[in-house]
């Protein structure tokens, strides 16, 4: 017999028995999305709105997931990268179809090439509307299959939350790297019974990635250390990227051994440390017996192997097999977590070293010396009084500014070469650049995502004025959300970096084509859009506008005049074309 209720007006009604029992539990897809995004640890995403994408929104408010919503998906995207850098958790960006998605295509693939973790997840039009035309479509996964380490379109309802934890789990596979889904619109806004749809639990769908590499091929590594008589070790971005910092210390200190470091390698040891080297790099690679590579490909910031010289024996250790002996041989490949196999050598050459460690104060004697003379040829201008500044005043200022706790971030060609020989961090993971692919705009998101993760740390950023340029409308988001931070504008009115080649190739009469910008005030933006801003011209006066940047607590940035004419030794030697 049909059930029977009872209306308002107390007449007795009856039910049909085909009634759907409206009891059931539903869940729509974003709000899948956001379960999904909490199960994995992340807790904001980076967004601009769209129609395809606001049921997103919704899911993240019940789930507690902070939403910043930026001016340009290019800044989600890089947002997310660098969210995934300083805090080693994967990011997320939220963006709409078509246009969104494109204009999100140069943040992923910068991620990418830099081993990001982070998730792009892009709208698309309805299933039903497929090939129909319908807004803003556009073939996604195709798009992004070459610059991501998996791409995928989300067919139903049901399996949201599942793609977007396949996802994440493929970002680590090998060397971390971006994944890319997109999610038709009708996927997305449909309700389904929640027991119906695959929630994969947190940690329930993720395996450690992390292996210590063959055992005798680490053996080896220590013997070769244990014996060598002039080695020499770079630590790159894999070491901060999977956490390696102490058991890298720990082997350098043990073997005493010169260490240097690149991209967010940087800070492993802290400057003035005994075995932090930095300007003597060529003369170590030219001359060691035994060069060990650590999470670096052999690419155009290493002259594609052709750097290190041909008598050493070298080794390299990658999270990725195929990096290891790309470009040039090695002697010894080491595929596994820097940390893991780091530790191991320290481990297998503990007690054998008798007395090596002292043996190579030679050495390391000799790398001092080559950097003491390095930086007393650079004094003069490190120093220098001259107006228009001269950039190597201006990065030694900023150094000099830092504190412990100062994360800093290069945006810039030129005035971003000059700092990388000159700014120190003083503490891991506290150096932030583009990577190996070059992009320039990564400074504002990265600012936004450092100062969003470290809101107890200080942000402190250096700006091309090309580069600022990029993506500089977001210092209003910045403002929007209270993210305070110190910025410097090194500004030349030019893209110093391109034009220094032109001028080479193509002489004095167009060495301005095409690379010339306007006298822009960026102190004024600064200010019209409510942060804080000083234009500087005297380098006497670069500290003083710092520390009142520091103590305004808002967006900053300091418009510093340098000089259009002075070019960083790595733009004159053109090193990133060769």
């Amino acid at each position: 017999m049909a059930p029977t209720i009872a209306s308002n007006e107390g007449t007795e009604l009856v039910m049909p028995k085909d009634t759907p029992d409206t009891s059931e539990q539903l869940i729509s897809g974003g709000h899948l999305v956001a379960k999904a995004l909490k199960n994995e640890g992340v807790d904001v995403i980076y967004t601009l709105c769209g129609g395809h994408i606001i049921d997103i929104y919704d899911g993240c408010v019940d789930e507690g997931i902070d939403v910043i919503d930026v001016r340009h998906e290019q800044v989600a995207a890089h947002a997310a990268d660098g969210h995934a850098r300083i805090t080693g958790k994967p990011g997320c960006a939220v963006v709409t179809a078509g246009p969104g998605t494109t204009d999100a295509v140069t943040g992923v693939a910068n991620a990418f090439r830099a081993e990001s973790p982070m998730l792009l997840i892009g709208g698309q039009g309805a299933h039903s509307q497929h090939k129909m035309g319908s807004l803003q479509d556009l073939p996604h996964v195709d798009m992004m299959t070459p610059i991501t380490k998996f791409a995928a379109t989300v067919p139903v309802t049901e399996r949201v939350a599942d793609l977007v934890s396949m996802a994440f789990r493929e970002c680590y596979h090998g060397a971390p790297g971006p994944s890319f889904l997109e999610i038709p619109r009708d996927v997305l806004d449909a309700r389904v019974p929640v027991e119906k749809a695959r929630i994969p639990k947190a940690g329930g769908y993720r395996a450690s990635t992390r292996t210590a590499g063959d055992p005798a091929a680490v053996e080896r590594l220590a013997d070769l250390l244990v014996h060598a008589e002039k080695p020499a070790i770079l630590l790159g971005s894999q070491v901060w990227t999977s956490r390696a910092t102490q058991p890298s210390i720990d082997l350098v200190r043990q073997l005493n051994l010169p260490a240097y470091m690149n991209g967010a390698g940087r800070g492993t040891l802290p400057p003035g440390d005994p075995n932090h080297f930095q300007l003597s790099r060529r003369h170590a690679f030219t001359n060691a017996d035994v060069i060990v590579i650590v999470g670096t490909p052999f690419d155009f910031r290493m002259g594609y192997g052709k750097r290190l010289s041909p008598a050493a024996t070298v080794v390299q250790i990658d999270l990725d097999y195929r990096t290891v002996g790309k470009n040039r041989d090695v002697d010894l490949g080491i595929v596994g977590d820097p940390g893991l196999i780091l530790a191991a050598v320290a481990e297998s050459a503990t007690g054998r070293l008798n007395g090596g460690g002292s043996r190579r104060k030679e050495w390391l004697d000799e790398l001092r010396a080559v950097e003491a003379k390095a930086i007393e040829k650079r004094l003069p201008q490190l120093r220098s009084d001259a107006s228009p500044i001269h950039p190597y005043r201006l990065v030694s200022e900023i150094n000099d500014f830092l504190t412990e706790d100062s994360i800093y971030i290069g945006d810039g060609g030129d005035i971003v070469t000059f700092s990388g020989q000159v700014v120190q961090p003083r503490t891991p993971g506290h150096w932030m650049d583009p990577g190996p692919l070059g992009t320039l705009g990564v400074g504002i998101p990265f600012v936004m995502a450092a100062k969003h993760a470290r809101p107890e740390a200080e942000v402190v950023a250096l700006f091309g004025d090309g580069a600022f340029s990029l993506t500089g409308w977001d210092f209003e988001t910045l403002v929007r959300f209270d993210l305070p931070f110190v910025g410097i504008v090194g500004n030349n009115s030019s893209m110093n970096q391109i034009r220094y080649g032109q001028k080479a190739k193509y002489g004095d009469a167009r060495e301005r084509i095409g690379n010339t910008l306007g006298d822009v005030p960026f102190d004024q933006f600064a200010r019209m859009l409510g942060g804080y801003g000083e234009e500087v011209r005297d380098p006497a006066d670069i500290r003083p506008a710092l520390e009142r940047a520091r103590e305004s607590g808002k967006p900053s940035l300091i418009n510093v005049w340098v000089d259009p004419d002075a070019y960083a030794p790595g733009t004159m030697n053109q090193t990133m074309y060769k």
